[in-house]
């Protein structure tokens, strides 16, 4: 396997328009495929018959490698980047969307408005965690969260849920609150690990606020969305969250 910065010195810097196309970077990426890391990627990513990953084919590129490509292709055109998106090859999807995070992070306000239609009209692609959760607190619109965490797919409700990272990132916690309210009662284990990841970010910001919405909604919290959300309080506070079911015993 090459190394990484050995790698972007062999990507043409001085690339031309024709240069900037999927099938450009479909032949990067399956360059460095790995057929045993891809195997191990096929049972870490739940491909298998009934999982959530169920079909997904993987080629066995490091996270990093494709970061190196991404930014080789970071002037990909839309076009293009909806072709990678329609790929049966995870690190295909990856790579779009790693180029499209770039790209929103560049552009001026009117750019992003038009990487966020985009990305809302191309969600079928983004379908396993690690493709939501590169991708959905830059892209995601905050319009759409409540619409999302409706939706009987599974990785739009957690579309919905990671997407308030981009609210919490401006000191901003009411949008996670409301949002992680609408998905107590979900019953996908993604889902309840996404929300407690999401309440604990949100209580790094107002400790207070996370404390009264776990008092206000005990009962329906699930245990792992729970278990994520008190990550970051003292021993013996999250020892009483987890015995229950008092919490208005609990400190202030």
């Amino acid at each position: 396997m090459i190394p990484d910065a050995v790698y972007w010195q062999q990507l043409p810097q001085n690339r031309s328009e024709p240069r900037l196309t999927a099938a450009a970077v479909r032949r990067e990426v399956n360059a460095h495929r790995d057929s045993a890391r891809a195997a191990f990627l096929q049972r870490f990513f739940r491909t298998g018959p009934g999982e959530y990953g169920e079909g997904d084919r993987l080629l066995g590129l490091t996270v990093p490698q494709q970061r190196v490509i991404a930014k080789a292709f970071r002037e990909l055109p839309l076009p293009e980047a909806a072709k990678l998106l329609e790929s049966e090859f995870h690190e295909h999807r990856l790579v779009a969307l790693l180029i499209l995070v770039d790209q929103y992070k560049r552009a001026a306000a009117a750019g992003r408005g038009e990487l966020r239609r985009f990305y809302l009209a191309h969600l079928e692609g983004v379908n396993n965690w690690d493709l939501v959760d590169t991708s959905a607190a830059a892209l995601a619109d905050p319009a759409r969260f409540a619409e999302l965490a409706v939706s009987p797919n599974v990785w739009h409700r957690r579309i919905a849920i990671v997407g308030t990272f981009s609210e919490l990132r401006a000191g901003r916690v009411a949008g996670t609150f409301r949002i992680a309210e609408m998905l107590l009662d979900d019953r996908h284990d993604l889902i309840h690990k996404a929300t407690g990841w999401l309440l604990r970010e949100a209580g790094k910001i107002c400790e207070p606020e996370l404390l009264d919405f776990l008092r206000r909604h005990y009962g329906r919290v699930p245990r792992t969305a729970l278990r994520y959300a008190i990550e970051r309080l003292d021993a013996g506070t999250r020892k009483a969250w987890l015995r229950g079911p008092q919490p208005e015993t609990l400190r202030e």
